[in-house]
């Protein structure tokens, strides 16, 4: 079977490619910016592609011909201020790729959403596939996602021929994602060092909740969408949900309640100022985003997670204090890294991520 990859270097492409050794009737074919090497990036075959390139309208058709499925999982989640525009990866080159499959007539199109994508419900509900996605307000990650979610609706309708699945998934995480969720988050002013610290005080507000997901769960998830030849939408997330208390122990040691408004009021000014990337759209999102119910998938495809939530998360705060990653771009790790160094990168009055607004 053969299958190709966008956005195989990532997170949840990382851990598509070690499920991959474990399957030698699979050919894999990854398509990346920038061309990972080593393990387990050596057990794909590899072309270099920018999405939202001149270049990706013509290249793709030719990498989809004669695959039996494409894995859409190519997302600019969190770009630097020197990267691509975000809008430019996830919407132009997301239309490219819809195109592609179209135009090579592939068979089966299974597509990375997010629980972003889904309006807020009532706080502690728990809601299934059907509910409305309209995305987050206040969060450009979330509008894309649900403006993604449109135009494979669209594909859907105009393509029955092509089977259409998309799965959403809740808070991804691996050891190997430490270094970029470090990237993404921690100011350089903390040592990340003191992450899971018992005497790290940890701010949250009330009403904080979370739910996560191992990345290797989302990946056996997804090949038995792609073994089963699934359509649909599927609701990822493993048990139990994380409250503020779970939240702060595993991060650090003990909350310090801060209301919402007073984190989100810093948030914007030091995000503006380079001090730390979080714009505020994320506390939004980390809000707002609706608990989810994933009866469909467990009934569906038998699919059951091998590390609960609280597992998950703690494998990513090891990954955080340890610099953990791979040799991906976007997985690149920190290493040891002096504090020093991390400081120096501080750029005074220049945001270091592009603008969640």
């Amino acid at each position: 079977m053969k299958v190709v990859v966008t956005g195989a270097s990532g997170n949840i492409g990382t851990a598509l490619l070690r499920a991959a050794a474990r399957r030698a009737d699979w050919q894999i074919v990854g398509l990346a910016r920038r061309v990972p090497e080593g393990p387990p990036y050596d057990t794909a075959g590899w072309v270099a592609c920018d999405l939202g390139s001149d270049d990706a309208p013509d290249v793709l058709p030719k990498v989809f011909a004669g695959a039996d499925a494409v894995v859409h999982l190519a997302w600019a989640i969190h770009p630097g201020s020197d990267e691509p525009p975000r809008h430019r990866t996830n919407v132009d080159g997301s239309q490219e790729v819809l195109a592609a499959v179209a135009a090579a007539g592939v068979p089966h199109l299974v597509c990375a959403s997010s629980v972003a994508a889904y309006t807020p419900a009532p706080r502690w509900a728990r809601i299934d596939e059907d509910w409305p996605r309209t995305g987050v307000p206040g969060s450009a990650y979330s509008r894309d996602k649900a403006r993604l979610e449109r135009l494979v609706e669209l594909f859907a309708r105009q393509h029955p021929d092509t089977r259409v699945a998309v799965f959403r998934p809740c808070a991804v995480a691996q050891y190997d994602a430490g270094s970029q969720l470090t990237r993404w988050t921690l100011s350089p002013l903390l040592p990340t060092g003191l992450i899971g610290n018992r005497w790290l005080p940890v701010p949250l507000w009330n009403g904080l909740r979370a739910q996560v997901v191992h990345s290797d769960d989302v990946a056996e998830a997804i090949f038995l969408m792609l073994e089963r030849r699934a359509e649909g939408a599927f609701n990822l997330a493993s048990e139990p949900v994380l409250g503020v208390h779970d939240l702060a122990e595993l991060f650090g040691g003990f909350r310090v309640p801060v209301p919402r408004r007073l984190v989100t009021g810093a948030a914007l000014p030091t995000w503006r100022l380079g001090l730390q990337p979080m714009h505020p759209g994320w506390l939004a999102l980390a809000d707002q985003a609706p608990l989810m119910d994933n009866t469909r998938a467990r009934a569906h495809l038998d699919w059951q997670p091998r590390y609960d939530s609280q597992e998950a998360l703690a494998e990513l705060v090891a990954g955080i204090r340890d610099g953990g990653g791979t040799a991906s771009g976007p997985l690149a790790p920190e290493g040891a890294q002096p504090w020093l160094s991390r400081l120096a990168g501080i750029k005074l009055g220049r945001p270091s991520r592009q603008t969640q607004a």
